[in-house]
């Protein structure tokens, strides 16, 4: 009977609900985009061209692994126990972890799913893997350094103890930094100790040679401290030349050590600032604070001995900018053939360059993006540099300009949410075909990130897109879709620059945003009082960049298009600014038929005409007080009218408003002290003009205004064929569904009382009248307590309620809900979910991308050169080293035994069938194959000796013939002359 009586009071006659039982009120948790919580690690694999990215644990959730390819493809991995992720790394197609509980674990990449792992009692400080080996050797705080066998999934007995302990007793504290095998010899791995770096020989079992850095008095030093006496900088990293010709050692004093690791002695010892640093000198400098190095990688070109210095840190502490730094050492001299002086003048470098990072943020870590290979520590021929922040957030350079390089169809859309912080975000349900169409063309570099493959899914044609708008800490906007869990026909990203519209580069803080659902156009405003509206085009300032002078324009609108980006050749272009200047800039919508309406904090709202472009209405908040109609005779505002008041929500719909006879353009304006203010818009002359119409007052901040049309729920808005139609007299019944944060009304606009639902003590901060398809029309509704509710339509009686305890409690006011039944929620700093309340209840999935591509193949990895082989050094391939560290005694493989098991299960099964001749050789095992390859092969190598021996008696035979031949005739000839003279 309330259902009943509440909908002959909003003037709706029919149920819109009628279709929707309780039961399908089920969200699902379609999909979630962003990073859950703050990056500690990054690894790349070029090859298949993957990124991986390990976050922390925190109250927001466990450390989780997110693996992305191209596009759209991502997989994510989640730990078996609560836990940081300290490292990845990419071995043979599978992504190996190290988390801060000191457990190794093995993915599937095309699974998602954990294949092994070990948790180390002793714990791990750090982790060392080559993309061509079966082996991770694991380094303990000890010193000690075990290997773990990622083929066979079980810990070998190789063992290397702390080497530095056994050099020098005296030590104290010797704790393990770092390991790093010979880029070139895999017989040799670089030790890093606190004291001393050490390099390692598999071959030899034994440590071959130990280097400790001493500064003697007067030697200044990396910070000039202690002078006077003896010293011995802590070492904080040691990183192989990409050849293996040189070492280099990084203390805490801010020295860079160059060693020799064949003699073991100092090449030179240098600074950021100067070179020389281990000789005593006369003028020492005054004693200065340095940063610690963060992370140094010795990058090179395609040819190894072109290299360079990629430097994290070392920086003194009153630098006004802080910086990475790029030491070009160019190509590396002959070692043989060099001088001393030669090699020494070489680390000086060609040039340095410092990579520029936002200021006030310092980086904690970076990772090179290699073009092809995965060799020379990941460090040969980059292209990019992927920079962590200590902010949590991450930015891309080029390398080695250090330019920044957008994210923007670069990187998964997750990754862009920290490229940097999102601040706000909007939902639009756009057009399909419109989308579709709106694929900008941008000048862009080289992919970063191409692997991978987008699994299929199903592909819904016939349905609104969810358009999100991404405003970002760096006053930029990605605009791209989110999807119904369906193909993404249109998977690119829309970049607008607003810093750049605005002209000014300085405090510029996006506030409001919306994008027209049929024509594209798209409008922004700001913390300091400006309007940008963007409108679809081609750029006629393509590949210049020639932005007209303008002057301060104070409430008035200016062209700027003049201000376009030079490397857009067609997409969203700024159109014209309107310098409002009343506040910040608290709502805004623009229409399909060429409004915008926006409103500030200082209780300003204008109403913009596009074909102008010209402001067809400003008025003040406060001119509306007055005119207030009550929606109940019992409730009011204390002191309301003395409350600052501003626009929350802005409405465009066109209906029949109460008192008229024709339909019209209306813009529904809600306040956040509760009014909802109607303005009519209607053509005056050449254009438009829009009067008041009315205005209903609630009690609390306006939360949703939603036109619907009474006869079918669906959106009664304002688009060119339904205003095309006004002029034949059609009229449109339309009612307002209002939600604020404590009640929801149905109401015919501008001042009809309608029906009214009050909520349950708790406060509604997100809704929307959604369409569950084939069933009907129903408000959906987000509540402070992480409750999502429904209610028919329009007897406002309660559907169905369902938790989203993913969801923040802390940031639900940020939460939106979509018309097409789409909750979207932040689960934490820099991450939303996507639930979709028309579902089944399903949790959250991994996607069923592709990640690995098995026709790449892992390239050879460098060895050691012909000089070093004839000059001694001994060669050893990857079998020699299982040999050395796994032993005679290494069990088979996981596919051997499989293999195995599978030729047993054919021979029994063949064994009563009676096989002939060939089925024996089908069932050879493998063991037995192994034998036969050998026979066979041994017998080849002889059937070859045999045939070398006849060829070299063949040879020898034909010698002798022509030997005797050449002997006749040489006496033929002599016998022929002496005959010839006696007659």
């Amino acid at each position: 009977m309330a259902g009943f009586i509440r909908g002959k009071q909003a003037g709706i006659q029919k149920d819109l609900s009628a279709g929707i039982l309780p039961g399908l009120f089920s969200p699902d948790e379609q999909s979630r985009y962003g990073i859950n919580s703050q990056i500690s690690c990054i690894a790349f694999e070029p090859i298949q061209s993957l990124l991986a990215v390990g976050t922390n644990e925190s109250k927001f959730g466990p450390g989780k692994i997110y693996v992305f390819g191209q596009s759209r493809v991502h997989k994510f991995f989640t730990p078996a126990r609560p836990s940081s992720i300290k490292q990845l790394q990419f071995v043979a197609n599978r992504l190996i972890s190290l988390d801060t509980k000191s457990e190794l674990t093995i993915w599937d990449l095309d699974t998602g799913a954990r294949v092994a792992g070990y948790g180390n009692p002793g714990g791990v400080a750090h982790m060392t893997t080559d993309v061509g080996l079966d082996w991770a050797f694991l380094g303990q705080p000890n010193g000690d350094i075990v290997a773990y066998d990622l083929d066979r999934e079980r810990l070998s007995a190789f063992r290397i103890p702390n080497f530095w302990r056994q050099y020098d007793p005296s030590s104290r504290a010797v704790a393990l930094i770092g390991m790093q095998l010979h880029p070139r010899d895999i017989g040799q791995m670089l030790i890093a100790y606190t004291h001393g770096a050490v390099i390692y020989s598999f071959k030899q079992a034994a440590p071959v040679k130990f280097f400790e850095y001493k500064l003697s008095p007067g030697a200044p030093g990396g910070n000039s401290e202690g002078v006077g006496s003896t010293r011995k900088p802590r070492l904080t990293q040691a990183v192989w030349h990409p050849t293996g010709t040189f070492i280099l050692t990084a203390h805490d004093d801010g020295s860079l050590v160059f060693w020799d690791p064949k003699e073991g002695r100092i090449v030179t010892a240098r600074s950021l600032y100067n070179n020389n640093i281990h000789e005593p000198t006369a003028d020492s400098g005054q004693p200065s604070l340095v940063e610690p190095f963060i992370k140094i990688a010795w990058c090179c070109k395609e040819n190894p001995d072109d290299t360079a210095l990629l430097i994290a840190g070392g920086q003194r502490l009153d630098e006004p900018e802080k910086s990475m730094t790029f030491l070009e050492l160019g190509p590396t001299p002959v070692y043989a053939t060099s001088s001393w002086e030669i090699l020494a003048n070489h680390f000086q470098g060609k040039r340095q360059i410092p990579l520029m990072t936002p200021p006030g943020a310092e980086v904690i870590n970076f990772t090179l993006l290699p073009r092809f290979s995965p060799h020379f520590a990941g460090a040969q021929d980059p292209i990019a540099i992927l920079t962590m922040l200590n902010s949590g957030e991450l930015i891309t350079m080029s390398f080695p300009s250090g330019y920044p390089i957008s994210s923007t169809n670069q990187l998964h859309p997750s990754l862009s949410l920290v490229h940097p912080f999102v601040t706000r975000i909007a939902v639009s349900t756009m057009d399909r075909g419109r989308w579709l169409g709106m694929v900008e063309s941008r000048q862009e570099g080289e992919k970063l990130v191409k692997g991978g493959a987008v699994a299929p899914r199903p592909r819904r044609r016939y349905e609104g897109r969810n358009i999100i708008s991404v405003a970002h800490a760096d006053s930029t906007i990605r605009i791209w879709d989110v999807g119904h869990a369906d193909e993404i026909e249109n998977p690119s990203q829309l970049q607008l620059d607003i810093a750049r519209a605005l002209d000014r580069y300085q405090d510029v803080d996006i506030t409001a945003m919306h994008i027209a659902e049929l024509t594209g156009e798209f409008s922004a405003g700001t913390n300091a009082g400006e309007l940008v509206v963007y409108r679809w085009g081609g750029n006629k300032y393509f590949g210049r960049d020639e932005p007209k002078p303008m002057d301060p324009n104070p409430g008035g609108i200016t062209d700027i298009s003049s201000r376009a980006e030079p490397s857009l050749k067609e997409g969203l272009q700024p159109f014209i600014l309107y310098e409002m200047m009343q506040g910040a800039i608290t709502a805004v919508s623009v229409s399909d038929v060429g409004f915008v309406a926006v409103g500030s904090e200082l209780g300003f709202f204008s109403i913009i005409d596009l074909r102008g472009p010209s402001i067809i209405f400003q008025a003040s908040m406060a001119d509306f007080q007055k005119q207030e109609k009550r929606s109940s005779l019992f409730k009011g505002h204390s002191g309301a009218a003395q409350a600052k008041e501003w626009p929350v929500v802005i409405q465009f719909g066109v209906m029949t408003l109460e008192g008229d006879s024709y339909s019209s353009i209306a813009c529904f304006v809600g306040t956040n002290l509760g009014r909802v203010i109607t303005f009519k818009l209607l053509p005056s002359g050449q254009g438009y003009s829009a009067k008041l119409a009315g205005v209903v007052g609630f009690d609390d901040k306006v939360v949703a205004i939603c036109p619907i049309v009474a006869d079918t729920g669906r959106p009664a808005v304002a688009t060119g064929p339904v205003v095309a139609s006004l002029r034949d007299g059609q009229q449109i019944n339309g009612v307002l569904v209002v939600v604020t944060q404590s009640e929801v009304r149905i109401f015919k606009p501008a001042s009809s009382k309608g029906a009214s639902k009050s909520f349950d003590d708790v406060l509604c901060d997100a809704a929307s009248v959604t369409e569950f398809e084939l069933h009907g029309f129903a408000l959906v509704a987000l509540f402070g307590d992480r409750n999502a509710r429904a209610y028919s339509l329009p007897g406002l009686k309660e559907i169905g309620r369902a938790p989203m305890n993913m969801l923040d409690p802390t940031r639900t006011t940020a939460g939106i809900v979509a018309r097409t039944g789409d909750v979207f929620g932040w689960t934490g700093p820099s991450e939303f979910s996507i639930l979709p309340v028309w579902g089944t209840g399903r949790r959250l999935e991994n996607s069923a991308d592709t990640l690995i591509n098995p026709n790449l193949a892992l390239p050879p990895r460098p060895t050691i050169s012909n000089l070093q082989w004839i000059s001694g050094v001994q060669h050893v391939s990857p079998l020699d080293l299982d040999v050395l560290i796994g032993g005679p005694d290494r069990p088979p493989s996981k596919r051997m035994i499989e293999a195995a098991a599978e030729e047993q299960r054919l021979a029994r099964s063949g064994a009563g069938a009676g096989a002939g001749a060939g089925s024996g050789s089908s069932q050879e095992g493998w063991g037995d194959y192994l034998t036969r390859q050998l026979n066979e092969r041994t017998e080849k190598l002889n059937i070859m000796g045999d045939s070398m021996n006849n060829l070299e008696s063949s040879s020898q035979g034909w010698a002798d013939d022509v030997s005797k031949y050449v002997n006749k005739q040489k006496r033929s000839m002599l016998l022929g002359g002496i005959t010839k003279g006696f007659f």
